[in-house]
């Protein structure tokens, strides 16, 4: 596995954050499971730049948390939908990423295991929602002029390189 962002889960109580408020994603007991959605368009990908931390102001994947109960490709269709205003389709795995980022001691502030889907849209309308302040199509050379999250441009050049296993007729 690969270190990646994608996604913005809320799971637990940990450590008050910078306002006092509990910050339900640092320092938790065990990994909390993620999904992304890698979203191509001929030569663009849809981008979401995080509206919160960790992280908040970079650009990655449209995807979050996966609930309690929920199925996987339940939970990529439900974060998109939240985030970006569109329906979409799960047509595949495309990676399996770990996420560990540590504070100034290195001990594990956040602890992140991420699966991320080739999707089609199916409808819906773009617009930013829930956890992102901003989603674009982004052409695959403007990438790198993004301030992208770490393993995020190599699971986005995986996904150009291999779409053509992902059949558009999956159902």
């Amino acid at each position: 596995m690969k270190p990646h962002g994608g996604a913005d889960p809320l799971v637990r109580a940990g450590p008050p954050g910078p306002a006092g408020a509990p910050d339900s994603r640092r320092y938790p007991q065990h990994p909390l499971i993620g999904v992304g959605a890698l979203i191509l368009n001929r030569d663009r990908i849809l981008m979401a730049q995080r509206g919160k931390e960790p992280l908040k102001g970079w650009w990655s994947l449209p995807g979050g948390l996966v609930e309690t109960g929920e199925l996987l490709e339940t939970a990529v269709l439900r974060e998109v939908r939240e985030e970006t205003g569109l329906e979409i389709r799960a047509a595949g795995v495309v990676e399996i990423f770990e996420r560990i980022l540590r504070d100034a001691r290195g001990a594990p502030e956040y602890h992140y295991v991420l699966i991320d889907y080739m999707c089609r849209v199916t409808g819906g309308e773009l617009r930013a929602g829930d956890d992102v302040c901003a989603v674009e199509w982004t052409r695959r050379r403007d990438l790198p002029q993004l301030r992208i999250t770490e393993g995020t441009l190599e699971v986005i050049e995986k996904a150009f390189t291999g779409r053509g296993q992902y059949k558009k007729d999956r159902g």
